[in-house]
């Protein structure tokens, strides 16, 4: 038998055609295929949850405000400070059950109630009722900075929950450690966990701090 070699021009052929109806394969599928308009408005797709739980950010500009808005609020007692004068901390001197202790925070207070307010954005780290301290609440601002304010009468956050500067967290009131004012608030900054002196932070930006 002889072998019968097929022409190159037969061969070329052959491959063209088998490539036209492979193209005319996939151009009928995709044809076929339901399409999404994708410039539609219908974005039911993204999940909403993406957005729910979006903690507030501190910018580095962000200002650390008082804890307090109201007029009238008197420093009651202040923080006690190692290189200040001896009138000053007598006044920063706290007096419970013949013990003396350093107020590492500052007293503030007003005849009638007034709203406390958080400092910074953030989030509740802790709510606790404490016997001698009354509602204790801390919150994080960032891995260096916390606020604390004890004293409180009503809240209305929760742990967990995230805050934006400014928001009322609760009201004042009063605990066993604080008698000089009926309505105050008892306010500690933390800055990598060491009491400081707030009074020296308000007004400063985080910028300035770190």
């Amino acid at each position: 038998m002889t072998n019968r070699k097929l022409k190159k021009s037969v061969v070329y052929g052959s491959y063209c055609i088998g490539l036209v109806l492979l193209i005319g394969v996939i151009y009928l599928i995709e044809s076929n295929m339901p399409k999404k308009n994708f410039d539609s408005k219908d974005y039911s797709y993204v999940s909403k949850t993406i957005f729910d739980d979006i903690i507030p950010v501190m910018n580095t500009e962000d200002k650390i405000i008082k804890p307090f808005t109201a007029e009238d609020v008197q420093e009651v007692k202040s923080y006690y400070d190692y290189k200040g004068d001896a009138e000053k901390q007598q006044k920063s001197i706290i007096y419970y059950e013949n013990t003396y202790m350093q107020s590492n925070g500052i007293t503030y207070g007003k005849n009638d109630v007034f709203d406390v307010v958080a400092i910074l954005p953030g989030t509740v780290e802790e709510i606790k009722k404490d016997e001698l301290l009354g509602t204790v609440v801390t919150i994080k601002h960032s891995d260096t900075i916390k606020s604390v304010y004890q004293s409180l009468g009503e809240t209305n956050i929760n742990k967990g929950d995230s805050v934006i500067q400014g928001q009322v967290i609760g009201q004042s009131g009063s605990s066993n450690l604080s008698k000089e004012k009926e309505n105050n608030v008892y306010f500690e900054l933390l800055v990598d966990n060491v009491s400081v002196n707030p009074t020296d932070y308000f007004g400063k930006t985080l910028k300035e701090i770190s």
